[in-house]
Order: structure tokens, then sequence, then C-alpha cells
């Protein structure tokens, strides 16, 4: 068995949990954690740099299309950072991931 955690940058610690809080009872996501983060990237031809938040959310890899296209209807960004990594950890806690989602499609 294995699971995904999905990465998503935020503007602010707001919206992060905002997101989190709406996935997380929704059951798109097992759960989500939060941290602050310094960013420096390209946009719109210029360097910009801030603070933003960053989420890391865990959930079974059969909600990832879900869960992507949910994450691009709600979230503020014009072009938000959403990735996938696939992981493994302890057979109990990846089934706890597996026992608190949906399995919608």
């Amino acid at each position: 068995m294995s699971f995904i955690i999905v990465y998503v940058t935020n503007a602010d610690e707001v919206s992060a949990t905002k997101l989190s809080n709406y996935l997380v009872e929704n059951k798109y996501v097992a759960c989500g954690n939060l941290f602050p983060i310094k960013s420096a990237y390209w946009w719109k031809g210029a360097i910009e740099s801030g603070d933003e938040y960053v989420s890391i959310f865990k959930t079974i890899p059969e909600n990832w299309e879900r869960l992507k296209n949910m994450i691009e209807e709600i979230h503020p960004y014009d072009v938000p950072c959403i990735m996938k990594i696939e992981v493994e950890a302890n057979e109990a806690y990846e089934k706890w991931i597996e026992n608190s989602v949906d399995r919608k499609r």
C-alpha cells in the first residue's frame, strides 16, 4: 500500500487554513500540515519574493485527479503550485489515511 502527499503553496496562513479545513472536512484528504515559508520565484518576467504558507496533504492515489481539480477550482492563485509525491509509510499510518478519506470519483 502507498499514499500520496500533495504540496501546495498559499499566499498566507488564512488561505492555507481555509483550504486545509475544506479538504479535510470533505474527506478529500486525511490531514493537512501547514508551514510558513520564504519563496523566491519568477512571475511575469521579474523575480518576486515573499512569505507564503505551504500545505502538505495526505491522501490515497485514487483521489489525485479529484483533489487537484478541486484545489485548482478554489485556490486564489492564477497558477497554483500543486505537486504530487508518491510515498510509503508504516502500515498503520497508511491504513489510517485510507480509512480517513472518501473514494468518490
